[in-house]
């Protein structure tokens, strides 16, 4: 294909950003401002803006959804384990509330470490659980 050759000049800032964003994006200057005189120049910016907001509205629609699915499974899962532990474990005795409470101390610092780890390392629950479980029949 033929090429034109074009010189003109561009303010130092508007400079540094073509040639950071070329930089980031792995591709020629000359690539950078061709795409976007193509665009500008074609007549339908106005539709191609609108067509990359629609993808990025859809895109952080999902990430939103997601996040409340994350959520809710932790609420889920608070209200299951308090619930169990509430009904499983009867008050105990002043004689051996501190006892109690220093084993539970211990306990409390082992559980923050394993978090810790999981977070950093895994495996998460999040991967355990699926995302796609169809809810029993009449749930909502």
């Amino acid at each position: 294909m033929l090429r034109i050759k074009h010189t003109f000049r561009l303010p130092p800032d508007l400079s540094r950003a073509l040639a950071d964003y070329a930089a980031r994006k792995r591709v020629s200057q000359a690539l950078v401002v061709e795409t976007a005189l193509r665009s500008l120049l074609s007549g339908d910016s106005a539709e191609h803006l609108e067509a990359v907001l629609s993808r990025r509205l859809d895109r952080l629609s999902r990430q939103a959804e997601k996040l409340a699915w994350h959520v809710e499974l932790g609420n889920e899962t608070l209200a299951l384990f308090v619930r169990f532990w509430l009904v499983n474990n009867p008050p105990l005795p002043d004689t051996a509330l501190a006892a109690a409470q220093a084993m539970g101390k211990e306990r409390w610092e082992r559980f923050v470490a394993t978090l810790n780890r999981r977070m950093e390392l895994g495996p998460r629950l999040k991967n355990e659980i699926s995302e796609d479980v169809d809810p029993a029949p009449g749930a909502s």
